[in-house]
C-alpha cells in the first residue's frame, strides 16, 4: 500500500527538497520502492534510511532505475538500504504470495481491482489470465470461488514458477493452472472455447491480443480488457477508456458493462478496465 513520503520525511530534507519528493511510495512485503527525483539523487541515502526508521515494517530500501519494460514487464532497481534482497511476502485478501520484485511483475495497487474482478466470478467459472505475471489475480479469485479453475498464463519463467509455488501456499493448486508461454500460443493451443470469463491485465499491449482473448471464449463470456487513456479527469477517462474498448471490440458482437478507473498511473494518463460482454 503507498505510503505518504513527504509525511515520512518532513522536517529531515529543507522544505523545498521535500516539495520536489514523490508522494507515495510502494511496499511489497518489507521491501519498499521509491523514486527519487534526478535533483534529490544525493539524497537517497538519507531517504531510504529515514523510511527504515520510520515504517517498522520495512527492512530493504530500493529505487525505482527505469519504468516497467520489456515482455517480462520488469523494472530496474537499485539497491539503497537496509537487506540487499528482492524476495518477500506478500499478504492480500486473505492470500500469501511469495514475490520477486525485481525478477517478476508486481503491482500493489491493482489490490482493490482485484478484488472487484474476484467477485464478479460466478461457481463453476472457467477463467483465462492472459498475463499472470506471480498469480496475484488468479489466487485471489481460486482462494474466493472455490469451485472455479484458472488458467494462469505469463511467459516469465520466473514469475510462473513463483505462481506455481502461491498457488500451493495458499492451496489453490486444483483449481488454478499455472502455464508457461505466450497467451497466444497457450490460448491457441489448448484454450480455444474454454473460458468464461478473460482477463487481460496488460495496458500497454492487451489491444494487441483481444482476437485471441475472443477465441478462449465460449459461445458468451466476460473479457476485462485494461488500457492506459489520456484524459483531463475520472470522467473524461471513463469516456475515453468506453471508446477505447469499443475500438478494440469493434470486430465483435459485444456490449461494454461497466468501465473501471483503476489509477492514474501519470499526468492526464489513467488506467482503466472495461469489463465487455462478447457474443461469439
Amino acid at each position: 500500500m503507498p505510503h505518504m513520503l513527504k509525511d515520512v520525511l518532513a522536517g529531515v530534507l529543507p522544505a523545498e527538497e521535500a516539495a520536489q519528493v514523490f508522494s507515495a511510495f510502494d511496499q511489497v512485503g518489507d521491501i519498499v520502492i521509491i523514486k527519487i527525483p534526478d535533483a534529490l539523487a544525493a539524497k537517497k541515502q538519507v531517504i531510504a534510511e529515514t523510511i527504515l526508521a520510520n515504517v517498522k515494517t520495512a527492512n530493504a530500501v530500493f529505487a525505482q532505475a527505469s519504468a516497467v519494460k520489456g515482455d517480462y514487464r520488469i523494472r530496474e532497481l537499485e539497491f539503497v538500504a537496509g537487506e540487499n534482497r528482492t524476495a518477500t511476502e506478500y499478504k492480500e485478501h486473505g492470500c500469501r504470495f511469495k514475490v520477486d520484485v525485481a525478477r517478476a511483475y508486481f503491482s500493489p495497487r491493482l489490490s482493490t481491482e482485484r478484488q472487484r474482478i474476484a467477485e464478479l466470478v460466478q461457481d463453476g467459472e472457467t477463467v483465462v489470465n492472459m498475463f499472470a505475471g506471480i498469480g496475484t489475480y488468479s489466487i485471489v479469485i481460486a482462494k474466493m470461488v472455490k469451485t472455479c479453475r484458472v488458467y494462469s498464463i505469463d511467459s516469465n519463467p520466473v514469475a510462473n514458477d513463483l505462481c506455481m509455488q502461491n498457488a500451493k501456499l495458499n492451496k489453490v493448486s486444483d483449481r488454478v493452472v499455472p502455464i508457461c508461454d505466450d497467451a497466444t500460443n497457450a490460448i491457441e493451443s489448448r484454450l480455444v472455447g474454454a473460458a468464461d470469463r478473460v482477463i487481460m491485465p496488460l495496458p500497454e499491449r492487451a489491444k494487441e491480443f483481444v482476437g485471441p482473448a475472443v477465441s478462449a471464449l465460449k459461445q458468451k463470456g466476460v473479457v476485462h480488457y485494461f488500457a492506459h487513456v489520456k484524459a483531463d479527469g475520472k470522467k473524461e477517462a471513463k469516456e475515453a477508456g468506453a471508446g477505447d474498448a469499443e475500438g478494440a471490440f469493434a470486430p465483435y458482437e459485444h456490449k461494454t458493462d461497466k468501465v473501471t478507473i483503476v489509477r492514474e498511473v501519470g499526468p492526464r494518463i489513467y488506467q482503466i478496465v472495461a469489463d465487455v460482454t462478447v457474443r461469439k
